[in-house]
């Protein structure tokens, strides 16, 4: 087993943490003052791993920026005097009391990094300064168990897929530094953040007084144990999903592994979520799912979601069991050099061997309840989207309002999404095309083929024309019965609708 931290949790002392703040804010420790200070490359490179490349360049710079740079974005020892100089209101004992640093000798020693993280989201632009625990470049080594990582790939993840809806009550479980429950705190009146791990939780609570956000809740314990009996308009969570074996040897790490056997823990979640829920509640995560048995691991995760809830699941990527686990060997610092790397991976191929499982699926989940009296069909959608992807929370968002739309029928008035374009492909010599295709711009991206006939109705689609009025205008242009065309026509119109090529006219 990995070795827990040897240095305490933070404590969030609020005067601290508001010192702190006007410290970092003078220095204008922020993500482009940094990338003006030591390159883009530079800066390219620490995403990957690597901080030489900042160190030669800001060697000779002794500045403010320079220093703090050094002692909290990239975890390195700096001389007390320059530490001091660069924090006049916290002061080094005040860094050291906040459970951010230690003395040795002449040297203040990070003991945590604290780096901008930039953010986008339909209010606009910003950046949080978010505290987490030193990274494997920082340690030179592998993580600790109880280690609370920073903003990852996962995290911006969910944070794009998460819908934005304005809503009373959120939940954020498995909060983690707390980068969740700070995003969603934007666009809700009050947010519940839970984690099973008291260091993770006092990290979050950190993060969320540095950034003088105030209407956070921070709660420990388990799953949904900490909010029993309470319902929310929306659920994020970004959970330990990474599937571990349960065998000696192989580190648990608090961050991503949820203490239970294969995907479990997501299949924990999607039951158990909906309970918790608002009428017309939205829950949103992250997770894997294993195909094993023979049964894909979508069609297993879809057995798992009651049949009168709103489900959409989009697999980004799926991996075989080598690749699963050599990438999470790797994500805890050990690398195919290490000794422990071969006995590891090992460990990771018997227990999927011993589970049958085949592949294993990554991917968004999104769940909803249905509002009070609502009768429609519920939404059922799995699907695989590979290609590069955009705005995916507000897709998701125009997704489900399309699915409430065509609730009632086909809208009277349709119009052709503004990121729709039209290609059209020739054989040499002819001048019909053989292939016409409708590409969407941002969301999903999707490619469709369409014949004559759809795209004729798709170019048509200005908000002037009733849909009807286009349809009879079609079938008098291809001169056959409007009933024949619309019977053809009518499914693929609903097949644009849901996946937002087509949008309802005002």
């Amino acid at each position: 087993m990995t070795a827990v931290s040897d240095t305490p949790a933070p404590f969030p002392d609020p005067l601290l943490t508001a010192a702190l703040a006007a410290d970092l804010d003078s220095a204008d420790l922020r993500s482009e003052p940094l990338r003006r200070l030591w390159g883009e490359e530079a800066d390219d490179a620490l995403a990957r791993g690597m901080r030489e490349p900042i160190l030669r360049a800001i060697a000779d710079d002794r500045g403010v920026l320079a220093t703090l740079g050094r002692l909290l974005v990239l975890g390195m020892a700096q001389p007390t005097r320059a530490v001091a100089d660069a924090l006049p209101r916290l002061g080094v004992d005040g860094l050291v009391a906040l459970g951010l640093a230690t003395r040795k000798g002449d040297d203040v020693i990070p003991t945590a990094l604290l780096r901008p993280q930039s953010f986008v989201d339909a209010d606009g632009v910003g950046e949080w300064w978010i505290a987490s625990d030193l990274d494997e470049v920082a340690l030179d080594g592998p993580l600790p168990a109880d280690h609370v990582l920073g903003v990852g790939g996962a995290s911006r993840t969910l944070a794009e897929t998460v819908v934005p809806v304005q809503v009373d009550r959120a939940l954020d479980l498995g909060t983690g530094c707390g980068i969740q429950a700070l995003l969603v705190s934007r666009r809700a009146r009050s947010v519940v953040a839970t984690d099973i791990s008291a260091r993770a939780l006092a990290f979050a609570e950190l993060n969320a007084r540095l950034n003088g956000v105030t209407n956070i809740e921070f709660r420990l314990g388990s799953m949904f144990e900490p909010v029993a009996g309470e319902a929310f308009d929306l659920i994020v969570s970004n959970p330990p999903f990474v599937i571990t074996p349960r065998v000696d040897g192989v580190p648990a790490y608090e961050y991503r592994d949820g203490g239970l056997v294969g995907d479990a823990l997501v299949e924990q979640f999607v039951r158990t979520a909906p309970r918790f829920l608002t009428p017309n509640g939205i829950a949103q995560l992250l997770g894997n799912w294993e195909s094993k048995a023979g049964v894909a691991g979508l069609v297993r995760l879809e057995a798992w979601v009651p049949t009168d809830l709103d489900l959409w699941v989009i697999q980004r990527e799926e991996l075989s069991p080598l690749a699963y686990a050599e990438l999470w060997i790797r994500d805890g610092g050990t690398t195919p050099r290490d000794s422990a790397f071969t006995p590891l991976l090992t460990a990771w191929l018997d227990d999927f061997a011993a589970r049958g499982v085949t592949a294993i699926g990554f991917g968004y989940v999104l769940l909803r309840r249905p509002a009070a009296g609502d009768d429609a069909e519920p939404l059922r959608r799995t699907e695989r989207i590979a290609q590069p992807v955009s705005n995916v929370g507000a897709a998701l968002g125009a997704g489900l309002a399309a699915h409430d739309a065509l609730a009632h029928g086909v809208p009277a008035t349709l119009v052709t999404a503004p990121d729709v374009t039209e290609a059209r492909h020739f054989l040499p010599g002819n001048d019909d095309p053989s292939v016409i295709e409708l590409r969407q711009g941002g969301g999903f991206a999707r490619t469709v083929n369409v014949d004559p006939a759809l795209a004729g109705f798709v170019g048509a689609c200005d908000g002037e024309l009733t849909v009807m009025q286009i349809a009879a205008a079609l079938a008098d242009l291809f001169e056959v019965p409007l009933d024949e065309l619309w019977a053809e026509l009518e499914p693929r119109i609903r097949s644009l609708v849901r996946d937002g090529l087509l949008v309802p006219g005002e």
